[in-house]
């Protein structure tokens, strides 16, 4: 088990994500429950690949899939507020994590882009 900020941020964003498909599953909604339990479980899976990377080119490229899952991930948030399966506060609450996380992987790509030159 990590301890770094990105990676227990992470998980337990996934966690959250776990619990809001196994709600939203309940209130019979099946499609984006899928699309946002695989992006939004993914962007720690994918800092977790990170971690093992076979050099700083493979770091980066998996901390940007990473980064990728949790802009899908953003959108998914949006579309279920958007759709009332979520209140403003939920949406409010697990976006502002969501932003924290892509703001972290952003500054975390950057910095390892530098060390590279």
């Amino acid at each position: 088990m990590r301890n770094d900020k990105l990676s227990t941020q992470s998980m337990d964003f996934a966690v959250s994500i776990i619990k809001l498909v196994k709600y939203l599953k309940e209130s019979k909604e099946h499609i984006i429950s899928n699309q946002i339990g695989r992006s939004g479980t993914s962007i720690g899976a994918n800092i977790r690949e990170a971690q093992y990377a076979h050099g700083k080119a493979d770091f980066i490229a998996k901390l940007q899939i990473a980064l990728k899952e949790a802009n899908e991930t953003g959108y998914w948030l949006e579309l279920l507020y958007k759709t009332n399966y979520i209140t403003e506060d939920q949406y409010k609450d697990l976006d502002a994590v969501c932003t924290g996380l892509r703001a972290m992987l952003i500054a975390s790509i950057n910095t390892a882009k530098e060390n590279m030159k």
